[in-house]
C-alpha cells in the first residue's frame, strides 16, 4: 500500500454539538489572494500570479491556465511525457489511491537525478495527477508546491518535483511504503494490529510535524489533519501529507485568519466550523481526534455503530476521564498489552486537545512533550496480570494462531 489521499469534504454537515453558521459560503477576507492565473494564453504566469497565502478551498470559478512554472522552490520540473514514462502511462495497476482532485500512481525515478526510470530501477515515487479542468484542484496543487516545496522535515512527506503542462498538473512525492495510518487502524486485513508503542511513536511523529509547521517564523495551519493524511514509512515513522488546504497563519498581531469552511467533517474544530475563523490551535483539535482514533481503533464517524456512539468524540468524552471506563474504549486488538497509566495519560491529553474553548488547548509543542513522556511509561505488574488473563481467555485459539 502506498500513498493515498482521500477526498476532503466541503460544505460540511452539522451535528448536535457542532453547528456551523453558513457552511460552504465564502467568509473570506474582502481582498482575496490571487492564486491562479486567469489569462487564457498559454504563456507561463508570473511569480505574482502564484503568490498569496496558499491553501485551496475557495473555488471562485477562475479558469485554469494550460501551462505554468513555479518560481522559487528547488524542485525538479517534469514534462508530462516524463511522468507518463515513470508510471507506464498511468497504468491501472500502478494506481495507489484516489483523492478529491485526482489520482495517485506509483512510478520509478533515478535515485540521483530523479529522472524517469524503468520499474524496479532507482527509487519508487508517488505521482499525484489532478483533474485538468478543476480550478479548485489547481489551487490545492499550488498550495502543496508552495508549502512542501519550501519546507523540509523528517515528519513531512518529501515533494520531489512537479509538472504543469497542457492543462495537466501533477506532483511527485517520495513513496511511503506502509501507506496511511487510516488503512492500518480501520481496514481489516492490512497487516498485524499496531502495538501500543508503535501507536505512540506514530502520534509523536505526527505531533513533531505539526509542531514544526506551527513554530515557523510564519506559522502554517494544516487545516486537514486526519488519519488518511498521515503516511507511514517502513519503520512506522509518521509523515504528514496533502497540504492542499494548508494556510499561512495569522499575521500583524491577528489571532486568526478568516476563510471558507473546508476540510473533513469530524476533524474540524468547532470554532472554525461555526465562524470560519481559523486558529493555529484549530489543528490541535484535529490532532486530539486522531489521537482518540489511535487508542480506540475506531473512526471518528461511523453510522453503523449503536445509537449514541456514531460520533466518537461525543461518545468518548464522558468516558475518557475515568480510568475504569476508559478500558471500554481501548482498541481490543491491543489485547491489554499497553500500560494503563500511559493510556490514561493519553486520555487526559485527548481531553485537553478537544477542549471546546481553544485558549484552553495546549500548543503542539506541549502535546509533543507530553507524548514523549507517555512513551517512557512501562506496563506495571497489574497490567501484566490483565494481559495474562486476556491470553488465558483466548486459550488454545492463541496457540493455534502462533503455530
Amino acid at each position: 500500500m502506498g500513498n493515498c489521499w482521500p477526498k476532503p469534504v466541503d460544505d460540511l454537515p452539522s451535528t448536535n454539538n457542532i453547528k456551523p453558521t453558513t457552511i460552504g459560503t465564502d467568509n473570506a477576507q474582502s481582498t482575496k489572494n490571487k492564486i491562479i492565473n486567469t489569462r487564457k494564453s498559454s504563456s507561463s504566469p508570473s511569480p505574482a500570479d502564484l503568490g498569496g497565502e496558499g491553501g485551496g478551498g475557495d473555488d471562485d470559478g477562475q479558469t485554469v491556465p494550460p501551462s505554468g512554472q513555479i518560481i522559487g522552490p528547488n524542485l525538479k520540473l517534469y514534462t508530462f511525457a516524463e511522468l507518463k514514462r515513470a508510471t507506464r502511462n498511468f497504468r491501472p495497476d500502478t494506481l495507489l489511491g484516489e483523492g478529491g482532485f485526482g489520482r495517485v500512481f506509483k512510478g520509478w525515478v533515478d535515485n540521483n537525478t530523479y529522472s524517469p526510470s524503468r520499474v524496479g530501477v532507482g527509487i519508487p515515487v508517488a505521482v499525484k495527477k489532478s483533474n485538468p479542468d478543476s480550478a479548485q484542484g489547481l489551487k490545492e496543487w499550488q498550495a502543496e508546491v508552495k508549502f512542501l516545496g519550501k519546507f523540509s522535515h523528517p515528519n513531512l512527506v518529501k515533494l520531489l518535483g512537479y509538472c504543469w503542462e497542457e492543462r495537466q498538473f501533477l506532483l511527485v512525492y517520495e513513496y511511503v511504503q506502509k501507506g496511511s495510518l487510516e488503512s492500518h487502524l480501520f481496514r481489516r486485513g492490512i497487516g498485524e494490529p499496531i502495538p501500543w508503542d508503535t501507536r505512540i511513536k506514530i502520534a509523536i511523529g505526527a505531533a513533531r510535524g505539526l509542531a514544526f509547521l506551527h513554530t515557523k517564523e510564519k506559522s502554517v495551519i494544516y487545516r486537514d489533519f486526519k488519519a488518511s493524511n498521515i503516511l507511514l514509512d517502513g519503520e512506522f515513522n509518521a509523515k504528514l501529507s496533502d497540504f492542499g488546504l494548508a494556510k499561512l497563519g495569522p499575521i500583524d498581531g491577528n489571532s486568526h485568519v478568516t476563510t471558507k469552511v473546508v476540510g473533513t467533517y469530524g476533524y474540524a474544530a468547532p470554532e472554525y466550523m461555526a465562524t470560519g475563523h481559523l486558529y493555529v490551535k484549530s489543528d490541535v483539535y484535529g490532532f486530539g481526534v486522531v489521537l482518540l482514533e489511535i487508542i480506540t481503533g475506531l473512526r471518528i464517524l461511523d453510522p453503523n455503530r449503536p445509537n449514541g456512539q456514531t460520533n466518537l468524540v461525543d461518545w468518548a468524552r464522558p468516558l475518557l476521564p475515568n480510568k475504569k471506563k476508559l478500558r471500554r474504549l481501548m482498541d481490543p486488538r491491543l489485547e491489554n498489552q499497553y500500560p494503563s497509566n500511559g493510556a490514561f495519560r493519553t486520555a487526559k491529553l485527548i481531553i485537553k486537545c478537544l477542549e471546546p474553548h481553544l485558549k484552553l488547548r495546549p500548543d503542539m509543542e506541549q502535546v509533543l512533550e507530553t507524548l514523549e513522556q507517555i512513551s517512557t511509561i512501562q506496563m506495571t505488574p497489574k497490567d501484566l496480570k490483565a494481559q495474562t488473563r486476556q491470553e488465558q481467555r483466548h486459550g488454545d485459539g492463541r496457540s493455534l494462531h502462533h503455530h
